[in-house]
């Protein structure tokens, strides 16, 4: 493949330093949230949700989606700068939601920080609307 033709297939362990390398890139990385341990923790839940983007065998997207037998949830989208603005997210998007709906999910959450505009908008432009809501969070595990 070349060009922007994207392979879009589960995660492999063989990924974990490019998944890592490319979250950083995109700025997703955070002192609480142990890369490492998010990778291995979603490994034991629903690890075909986990999805990786290739062109011309390189990592350049990630999604990480969640379905809990109520709402669907989305993680760690990535694409590389790069590689912006060329359809790659939503493609990416497109075949997590697909799979999140053949588990017969309902309705899919994204958390997004509140300044992120860009990430905002790109979400919106698929199709996801702003809900009124607080989150609430309680940490059980420090990484």
């Amino acid at each position: 493949m070349s060009g922007t033709e994207m392979t879009i297939r589960p995660y492999l362990p063989s990924d974990e330093s490019a998944v890592i390398e490319l979250w950083r890139q995109c700025d997703l990385l955070r002192p609480w949230n142990n890369p490492k341990r998010d990778i291995e923790r979603k490994l034991k839940v629903n690890p075909e949700l986990f999805l990786v983007g290739l062109i011309d065998n390189k990592v350049i997207a990630t999604v990480i989606g969640g379905y809990e037998g109520h709402r669907g949830w989305i993680y760690y989208l990535a694409v590389d700068p790069y590689h912006r603005r060329r359809g790659l997210g939503r493609q990416i998007m497109a075949a997590v939601e697909g799979k999140i709906l053949e588990l017969g999910c309902p309705k899919i959450n994204i958390q997004v920080r509140a300044e992120n505009n860009g990430v905002l908008e790109f979400y919106e432009s698929i199709g996801y609307k702003r809900e009124e809501r607080v989150s609430l969070a309680k940490r059980l595990v420090e990484d």
